[in-house]
């Protein structure tokens, strides 16, 4: 089955970079190291504008991939498979030692069937396509795959531990999450959940149970409550305590078109969503893209979120009542509802994403397929259960042979998420915007006048950023087309009358290049009005900030208005060096030498492992009498 993905998966390499791709990876400099000194790849692990964390250790792998290929796409997605395949391989070992645990009374080569299938079937699962074919997730299976190994010894350690009153057990155990825990953070922070994961198991397998010394039998464990008080839920407490201040704020959903308890409430929907999109998989319901997601308002509208709220009642009731006599039941589906309290509760990220099912889509699979391979003599139904694991082998592997085709280049990509998705903004931009790069900005190419349509669709679909807008602006200033009011009209309202969200940045972002390289002959009284509208919102970001502070300094010729927003951006993000930079450069050009060396102070400090050296020695040279 691992040679089966591989084949299928091998159909999609040759494909094109898609979304978050292009800001983490095509369109970040600073991930592609000229060689491979210890300042140059300390330079690509801290580069990543997608966290604050900056997950260090998926762009060093991205930054080791260009070394060897350049920002060759296929390169980095084989990659990508590679590491999925190591996930599959873990995922055998640790089903194979829960399932020896939960059935000790087994027979071995019957386990190891059972595992392998539990393996198998995940690594066919079209829901776990974009941790393989959409590059940037490579975060989320490098941290997946510490999670797992972190597992694997702790259920080693455990296991050890019910038969043995050694010491060092105890200490592997707790090590072995705290080390896999750490790597696997600098990865994404997703991999914070394995502490919960272990406890889980230690729940419903261990039950706190270990050797005692003078007894030499299995008793409840006062020593390991005690480590999961202080490895998770002094943590959550502590993270918490941390986060909630913020969370209660209004600016902490500033740019997100949804608040706190309107997310909670759509993730009643999104968790059980996610469960039939992986044991019943099809094309319409895994479109990638889900920015249409309706948000809910109240538990009956739409009336699917009273719905997927009975069914997450029904499936923590159906985990209690099987804890004893099928604990992998009980196992599968905590593991499945663990996976989702990180991304599917209080954080103030986008509602629904495929690939925050990676680990979770793995405790369905614990959950179901033992149960549908059972021997009848334990449970009755033989060839019905068999006949409906044979049906999601083959659903499954036929949704990801299609999907896995449609990756195989840029444009049938995008023909197909858009099919899929119709109401789907991005989806739709997608189109469009593929049609852009393929037309080559030249008015007689074929793909140029198919471009308007997506993307007037786009533009006009609820929810939608102003990236259409900025897309069609682009173009035919690009072409030198006169630019329709209508767009600029519908931009700046857009901007004026609700949050201003990342990709409305990113678009002002990309005509302020365009206009700053002389390739766009834009208004800059338009773009003007756009500005004051996006920044007329309660706090905005360090980002549009600098943005703005760009456009006033380079496009206006305003340079205390750009020194100004600049030093705003800064002051809001002060831990973004590139925002420092940009205000000693201005500092320097107005003359203003002793606050320019005052910041250039600062930026020193933040000159981690020799990152910012080349940039230092330049402003020394600005910035000396």
């Amino acid at each position: 089955m691992a040679l089966l993905a591989t084949a299928i998966y091998a159909m999609g390499l040759r494909g094109g970079y898609i979304f978050d791709d292009f800001p983490n990876i095509v369109d970040n400099e600073g991930l592609k190291p000229a060689d491979a000194t210890v300042a140059s790849l300390v330079r690509s692990a801290l580069s990543s504008p997608s966290s604050e964390f900056k997950r260090p250790l998926a762009s060093l792998t991205f930054a080791l991939n260009y070394l060897v290929s350049g920002d060759d796409p296929a390169a980095m997605k084989a990659t990508n498979l590679f590491i999925h395949i190591l996930n599959g391989l873990a995922t055998f070992v640790l089903a194979k030692k829960l399932l020896r645990l939960a059935a000790p009374a087994g027979n071995d080569d019957r386990r190891e069937l059972i595992a392998a299938l539990i393996a198998g079937t995940w690594l066919l699962l079209p829901i776990n396509l974009t941790s393989v074919l959409y590059v940037v997730q490579r975060m989320e299976s490098i941290a997946n795959l510490f999670v797992l190994l972190g597992l694997i010894a702790y259920v080693h350690a455990r296991e050890r531990m019910q038969s043995s009153a050694l010491r060092r057990w105890p200490l592997y155990a707790v090590s072995s999450v705290v080390v896999c825990t750490a790597f696997g953070a600098l990865a994404k922070e997703t991999a914070v959940m394995l502490p919960m994961y272990a406890f889980v198991i230690e729940l419903t397998v261990f039950r706190f149970r270990s050797v005692k010394p003078r007894s030499g039998l299995a008793e409840r464990d006062t020593k390991i409550v005690a480590a999961y008080g202080l490895l998770l839920f002094l943590p959550i407490v502590a993270g918490l305590c941390w986060l909630l201040p913020g969370l209660l704020m209004p600016t902490g959903w500033a740019t997100r078109d949804f608040t706190l308890s309107t997310r909670l409430l759509s993730e009643l929907r999104a968790v059980p969503a996610y469960a039939l999109w992986t044991l019943f998989p099809t094309p319409d319901a895994l479109s990638f893209y889900h920015d249409n997601w309706t948000i809910s308002t109240s538990l009956v509208s739409p009336w699917t979120t009273l719905a997927g709220a009975i069914g997450l009642v029904a499936s923590g009731t159906v985990a209690w009542l099987a804890r004893r006599k099928l604990p992998l039941v009980t196992l599968g589906l905590l593991l499945y509802i663990s996976a989702h309290l990180l991304t599917g509760t209080i954080l103030p990220l986008e509602l629904v994403y495929e690939h925050r099912n990676y680990f979770a889509s793995m405790g369905l699979l614990i959950a179901v397929v033992p149960i549908l391979v059972a021997r009848d003599s334990a449970i009755p139904g033989g060839l019905a259960r068999k006949t409906l694991l044979a049906l999601l082998l083959v659903q499954s592997t036929a949704v990801l042979y299609i999907t896995a085709r449609a990756w195989d280049s840029p444009l049938t990509l995008a023909q197909e998420l858009a099919e899929r998705a119709p109401d789907s903004p991005r989806a739709q931009y997608e189109l469009g915007r593929t049609y852009i790069i393929l037309s080559g900005y030249d008015p007689a190419s074929p793909f140029t006048d198919k471009a308007y349509a997506p993307l007037e669709k786009a533009m006009a679909l609820r929810g939608s950023s102003i990236l259409p807008e900025q897309a069609l602006m682009f173009l035919n200033a690009r072409m030198h087309r006169p630019v329709e009011n209508g767009w600029w009209d519908s931009m700046t309202r857009k901007l004026a009358t609700r949050k201003v969200t990342i990709q409305d940045e990113s678009a002002l972002g990309a005509l302020t290049s365009c206009m700053s390289k002389g390739l766009c002959d834009l208004p800059t009284g338009r773009m003007t009005e756009a500005f004051l509208a996006a920044v007329s919102h309660p706090a905005p970001s360090a980002r549009l900030l600098a943005m703005y502070g760009d456009f006033a300094w380079n496009n206006l010729g305003d340079h205390d208005l750009g020194l100004r927003m600049s030093i705003e951006a800064m002051h809001g993000k002060p831990s973004e060096p590139a925002y420092r930079i940009t205000v000693i450069r201005m500092l320097a050009v107005q003359g203003r030498m002793s606050d320019a060396r005052a910041e250039l102070a600062k930026l020193k400090l933040m000159n981690i492992g020799g990152s910012l050296d080349g940039t230092l020695s330049e402003l020394n040279k600005l910035t000396s009498p």
